[in-house]
């Protein structure tokens, strides 16, 4: 094998691992973080918004109701509980589309008030405080670490862990958070889901 052959070998194999980490690509930073709870069934005191595109007269901003209800305009009483934001916003077009022409309907969580373990983001190991935080839209784990006072002396912060329990089972990430905190490289600051945990290692030494 020439060297020329031997260097683009050996290139495509650091490119394979950088994007890959303990098996599994690191989630991306997407610019749209109503995708973090896609996967999210919503509860009982969840705050729902419904924005029916053109149709602002429709729109309703609203906690789903003890009864897992929200009220929404022409529809009536809806059940939320147990739905995606996805599912909801499928099932509402196609409600209105007795009423209106091809309805648009986007669903977006506010706020999220109903399990205690998928509302909260859990941060735990070398940092100044183990805590769990209520999860918000567009956190990302530098948002969590900082809230639990950073790190502490001895982390061993480029080995921490995004622990993220999926359909197919627990996923674990890398996080290079020494070169988020000392460096600005904002490579694998990713998004929160609802229910993740950080673990930040000590040093060994």
């Amino acid at each position: 094998m020439s060297i020329i052959r031997q260097l683009l070998v050996l290139t495509g194999v650091l490119l394979l691992a950088a994007c890959t980490v303990d098996g599994g690509k690191l989630p991306e930073m997407g610019s749209d973080t109503a995708v973090l709870v896609e996967a999210y069934t919503m509860d009982v005191g969840d705050q729902v918004s419904v924005n029916v595109w053109k149709n602002p007269e429709l729109s309703v901003s609203s906690p789903v109701r003890p009864d897992g209800k929200i009220a929404v305009p022409l529809v009536g009483d809806v059940m939320v509980a147990g739905k995606t934001p996805e599912e909801l916003g499928a099932e509402l077009e196609a409600a209105l589309g007795n009423y209106i022409k091809e309805p648009n309907v986007t669903v977006v969580l506010t706020g999220l008030q109903g399990s205690s373990y998928l509302n909260r983001i859990t941060v735990t190991g070398a940092v100044g405080n183990n805590t769990t935080l209520i999860y918000h839209q567009g956190m990302t784990v530098l948002d969590a670490v900082l809230a639990a006072g950073s790190v502490t002396l001895y982390a061993d912060a480029n080995r921490t862990k995004l622990h993220r329990r999926t359909k197919k089972g627990l996923d674990t990430y890398t996080i290079r958070l020494k070169n988020i905190l000392e460096k600005g490289d904002m490579r694998t600051n990713v998004f929160l889901q609802p229910g993740d945990v950080i673990t930040v290692p000590e040093s060994p030494f």
